[in-house]
């Protein structure tokens, strides 16, 4: 697929950008939300791809109603949201996309800021920005940030949201280089798309934007916070929230595997020391808060991981493992 060259000009004029959202049992009202937000930003229906991983709450059914327009991928099994984002990037870059924006189903935008539209300017500011999104808000009125941007550190779980959890403020609304922008509100050209390549599906969820962001680092892409933008996400609870246990599982095993591709003797060491060697202070601290079991699901998975064990559909169904025995397997927060 030859690159079209479409900077200089505004990427509202032809094709311009498309949006890719991955739903996974996130709820009709969720969803919506997500998409309609989508839409005031600029992008038209028939240019965002609404891409269903086997969902079974009734939420792709809800969405295929009310916005008829999207392009609608069906999955017949659950890919996990790397396959999941590719496939409907692939779909837009066949359509002659200039840029695909990844939106997580939890986010949305306050139409007024123009969200969108500043990330489009700083994308199209210069042809080696290949990656910019904006800083993350807790939906939640408290004013606390999710994340401005990403740094790639090695220690505890590889990687830390910049800002997480602090208060909002000019700190976090700088414009400057990140290591990262996570997948929830990522805005990546057409070119640097296809230099670099899509997400990597093997990590099925978690990892999957750390990776991406240094593969295009690797390759002279820059990598841009556009921190006086913003988006709200209201990350699911339905697998008990940030310290679940099968996020904390995914973690584990993801964190091996990036290692595995990208690590260093120096990176092993660091991750060993920061990470491995605290979890029984972790145990300790969380047991406490009862999260005791987040930590034993995450050393599970690191063990797990070692010994080549990928994150699949299969390992995250009820009853798979002791650690998530009942209920209903929704998306983890992300």
């Amino acid at each position: 697929m030859a690159i079209e060259q479409w900077r200089g000009g505004s990427l509202r004029g032809g094709p311009g950008t498309w949006a890719v959202v991955v739903n996974w049992n996130g709820g009709a009202e969720q969803n919506l939300r997500c998409l309609r937000s989508v839409i005031s930003q600029g992008v038209p229906p028939s240019q965002v791809v609404f891409v269903d991983n086997a969902s079974e709450d009734g939420s792709r059914e809800a969405v295929a109603a009310a916005l008829p327009g999207l392009v609608h991928l069906q999955n017949a099994v659950n890919l996990g949201f790397g396959e999941a984002a590719n496939q409907g990037a692939r779909r837009a870059l066949e359509e002659g996309a200039g840029a695909v924006f990844f939106v997580n189903n939890d986010l949305h935008f306050d139409e007024a800021e123009g969200c969108l539209r500043g990330l489009e300017e700083t994308l199209n500011s210069d042809v080696r920005v290949g990656m910019v999104g904006p800083r993350i808000l807790f939906d939640d009125k408290a004013g606390r940030v999710w994340c401005a941007g990403g740094r790639l550190d090695y220690r505890q779980n590889l990687s830390t949201l910049l800002g997480h959890g602090k208060a909002d403020g000019p700190r976090w609304r700088k414009v400057g280089p990140v290591d990262y922008i996570p997948g929830c509100a990522l805005l990546m050209s057409r070119e640097c798309l296809q230099d670099v390549g899509l997400f990597d599906p093997s990590f099925f969820a978690y990892m999957e934007d750390v990776d991406l962001g240094l593969r295009a680092r690797r390759r002279n892409w820059s990598v841009l916070l556009r921190g006086d933008l913003s988006a709200k996400h209201a990350p699911s609870s339905a697998t008990g929230g940030g310290y679940s246990t099968r996020r904390k599982w995914m973690q584990g095993v993801n964190s091996i595997r990036f290692l595995r591709v990208h690590g260093k003797p120096i990176h092993w060491l660091r991750f060993v020391a920061f990470d491995v060697l605290t979890l029984p202070i972790a145990l300790i601290l969380r047991g406490c808060r009862g999260e005791g079991l987040g930590v034993v699901a995450k050393a599970k998975g690191l063990l797990e991981g070692a010994f080549g064990r990928k994150v699949t559909a299969e390992a995250l169904e009820p009853g798979a493992s002791l650690l998530w025995r009942r209920g209903r397997t929704k998306a983890p927060e992300r």
